[in-house]
């Protein structure tokens, strides 16, 4: 690709993407079934909270609420409002072992896959497993920070990007007022500044990555005949200095950790920007009440896995942000599931 298309696409490639962000759905389910006969559990345990559940099977917070989550999304549980949690007439039928109806064995072909055994490990510790449940691989992060694979997860998500990052570009532009420098915080290849920058002649970026992957950038950048327009610059996003930005862009970022680095990212937000400065966040979001949508909470799961993340709600950022000096917007969709929050600092 030598430059940056005229105008996004005419079509959604939501479903394209579903088969690969949903992969993991399964095994999720798989685990829960068969290793831990979850519902079974449940069934005799109707009304049972989170924090029951996660005594119970010794589940660490952050996956214990993906799987609720995906049950949730599903149909096979229901949550009221003090987080009690009931099985519902599906998962009473299909998933308690001593239903006639029930598929347990259905699953049983896939409970010894190591994707399985992956789940097992991150239920129980809340560690990301290994990369596409490689026995001699590192976890994602860990990853990231071999040349080879950076390049290939790199250009694995600039193909993704390209369509969702002109989508994006192209809804935020009410929003942008007359700000003119746009920060982009792990950047990846640099396709979201580069697909804002070609929508808004006003802006100028900075992509702020860590080695390797800021070389890749660069690269990218130079490609589209963007460098003039876009800095790359190589720093740790958590440990170094963040440069001046008037507008602050998390794109598919967040969603790699877990609370307490969410929370960490989001106070160098507020400390970046000066008052009247605009953060856009750009994510797969978690419906607020935590039902779905469904392609949402089985990307999750995938995350869940592989990431020490998960997706998440506009109001958990919302919570963080509020108390962060933000007024925070509503959330708004764009393309293949995703969607963008902003927030201006007060």
């Amino acid at each position: 690709m030598n430059a940056i298309p005229d105008s996004p696409p005419q079509t959604d490639p939501a479903q394209l993407l579903r088969y690969r962000d949903r992969q993991y759905a399964a095994e999720l389910l798989a685990a829960a079934i068969r290793h831990f006969d979850f519902f079974s559990w449940l069934n005799d345990n109707p009304a049972s909270d989170t924090e029951t559940i996660c005594k119970q099977f010794d589940f660490a917070a952050r996956p214990a609420d993906v799987l609720l989550t995906l049950c949730r999304a599903n149909g096979f549980i229901a949550t009221d409002a003090g987080d009690c949690h009931q099985l519902t007439a599906l998962a009473r039928e299909h998933l308690v072992k001593d239903s006639p109806w029930f598929l347990g064995p259905y699953y049983a072909p896939i409970e010894g896959t190591p994707i399985v055994q992956g789940f097992l490990k991150v239920l129980r510790t809340g560690k990301p497993a290994n990369w596409q449940a490689k026995a001699d691989g590192d976890d994602w992060h860990a990853s990231m920070m071999s040349e080879e694979f950076a390049r290939g997860f790199t250009e694995l998500m600039n193909c993704r990007g390209l369509a969702l990052g002109q989508v994006l570009a192209e809804r935020i532009g009410p929003y942008l007022g007359g700000r003119t420098r746009l920060l982009d915080v792990g950047g990846g290849s640099g396709i979201y500044s580069s697909t804002m920058v070609a929508s808004h002649p006003q802006l100028t970026a900075t992509v702020m990555e860590q080695a390797p992957v800021d070389a890749i950038a660069r690269s990218e950048v130079a490609a589209l005949g963007l460098a003039e327009r876009i800095e790359v610059t190589t720093g740790d996003m958590f440990k170094d200095p963040w440069p001046a930005a008037e507008i602050v862009l998390l794109s598919n970022v967040l969603h790699d950790w877990d609370f307490p680095e969410v929370r960490a990212l989001l106070k160098r937000v507020a400390q970046t920007l000066a008052t009247g400065g605009l953060l856009v966040i750009h994510e797969a979001f978690i419906n607020d009440d935590k039902s779905g949508p469904l392609p949402v909470a089985e990307y999750s799961a995938l995350l869940m896995n592989i990431t020490q993340g998960k997706c998440y709600t506009p109001s958990e950022y919302g919570v963080i942000l509020e108390e962060l000096g933000f007024e925070v917007g509503p959330y708004q969709d764009t393309i293949a599931d995703r969607g963008f929050v902003t927030a201006e600092k007060r």
